[in-house]
């Protein structure tokens, strides 16, 4: 057996040419805003892939720069100006932020319906109690693949490794709301192997480079690769992607999965930020 491969970046185009048409069909121009403290250079590339796209569907986008020794009254302050900002309806902060920065803070100061990554508290409690407004980007995009594969997901049993509120918890909760039977494993988890192995939908997320391997995966199994980790000059996932996708009925490549999912769904999540503040008039 060889997995079929889940290509991210197909869906990710058919997403785009799907915002782009709507953008066209708007009277507003949707505008997205990001904030970019310090100069880690992952982050640099981020944002720019995420400008690029925005131009690609006719969204106004801007970029604010503070330097690596901003405080965090001056983030505040930015995240405020493009809270009052007309022509910006989604606001993402670029993490990870330098240390001196609290990044709840940060977030909480978004206003919800602006909160274009889905991670404010009251987007995600939102999601715990099955209303999805704005849901995490990365979570969005991972359930858009495993939808794709056209397999029925009702009483499957889904492990996701990780448990971060952001990726993990709300993976998991997204899958609970599709009738998944869910198990989060984290770095106490013992006997890790014996769970992940009989998971019909397996989501890593750890960033550990190619933690999983083949022994550790359900054949037949959907397996998302969250992780992304520089090893020497090349991208790596958190999968073995050569070893597993010997055993796995569907894989996701990295990179080509998740990441170009991560930046349709906030185009997509903009345009919902534009929706409710236009409700809200």
């Amino acid at each position: 057996m060889t997995a079929s491969i889940i290509d991210g970046r197909s869906i990710a185009k058919e997403i785009r040419k799907q915002v782009k048409q709507r953008v066209k069909e708007l009277q507003t121009q949707p505008g997205l805003a990001v904030v970019l403290v310090g100069v880690d250079p992952a982050s640099k590339i981020y944002v720019k892939n995420k400008i690029k796209a925005c131009e690609e569907v006719g969204f106004h986008s801007e970029v604010r720069r503070l330097d690596e020794n901003a405080t965090l009254g001056e983030v505040l302050e930015a995240v405020q100006e493009l809270n009052h900002d007309p022509k910006v309806h989604g606001i993402i902060v670029q993490l990870p932020l330098p240390k001196q920065i609290d990044k709840n803070l940060i977030i909480d100061a978004i206003l919800p319906y602006k909160d274009a990554d889905g991670f404010s508290p009251i987007n995600l409690g939102s999601m715990f109690a099955d209303d999805n407004r704005l849901v995490p980007a990365t979570p969005k995009g991972i359930i858009t693949l495993i939808k794709s594969t056209n397999q029925e997901l009702a009483g499957k049993h889904a492990v996701i490794l990780g448990r971060s509120p952001h990726v993990g918890k709300a993976v998991a909760t997204l899958l609970l709301q599709e009738n998944c039977t869910v198990t989060i494993c984290h770095s106490k988890t013992a006997q890790l192997e014996s769970i992940t192995k009989r998971a019909d939908i397996l989501v890593a997320a750890v960033g550990k480079p190619k933690m999983i391997t083949e022994e550790m995966v359900k054949p037949g199994a959907i397996v998302i690769d969250v992780g992304i980790n520089q090893v020497y000059d090349t991208l790596v996932g958190d999968v073995d992607f050569e070893e597993v996708k010997k055993v796995a009925g569907f894989i996701t490549p990295v990179p080509g999965g998740v990441g170009p999912m991560t930046i349709a769904s906030l185009l997509e999540n903009t345009l919902i930020c534009l929706a409710l503040q236009r409700d809200m008039k």
